[in-house]
């Protein structure tokens, strides 16, 4: 399964490879912060659950045309929409640490570096 770290992805806004950003997070945590141009389908919670039924109703609005980075907090269940994507044929990743990676990306944290250390040690 393919991910993409905050990084990468920040390199590829604003350009003729910008992925389709799709936030599963439910609308409320949405609303209260998100990646500029990502698209909410709240189907968190769901997921989560293992009801990969939701998102896969509602992939009608996910467009099939370019690559989908799916967001949720931490990417732990961003995982498993990726994974609902991949087998219905889309390009799809999941971000690296979800929201808070890309928070922490954002800030330069220190949290964020480590874990950036350790995406990199990974492979």
């Amino acid at each position: 399964m393919s991910r993409i770290r905050p990084a990468e992805l920040d390199e590829r806004l604003g350009t003729d490879d910008e992925p389709f950003l799709l936030d599963i997070r439910p609308e409320a945590d949405f609303e209260a912060g998100a990646i500029d141009g990502s698209r909410n389908v709240p189907v968190y919670d769901e997921l989560r659950g293992g009801d990969d039924a939701a998102l896969r109703r509602r992939l009608d609005e996910v467009p099939d045309d370019r690559e989908v980075v799916t967001v949720c907090k931490m990417g732990i269940v961003a995982k498993r929409a990726t994974r609902v994507l991949d087998d219905a044929g889309y390009e799809a990743a999941t971000l690296s640490g979800g929201m808070s990676g890309w928070n922490g990306y954002e800030r330069g944290s220190l949290g964020y570096k480590i874990r950036s250390l350790w995406w990199r040690l990974r492979g």
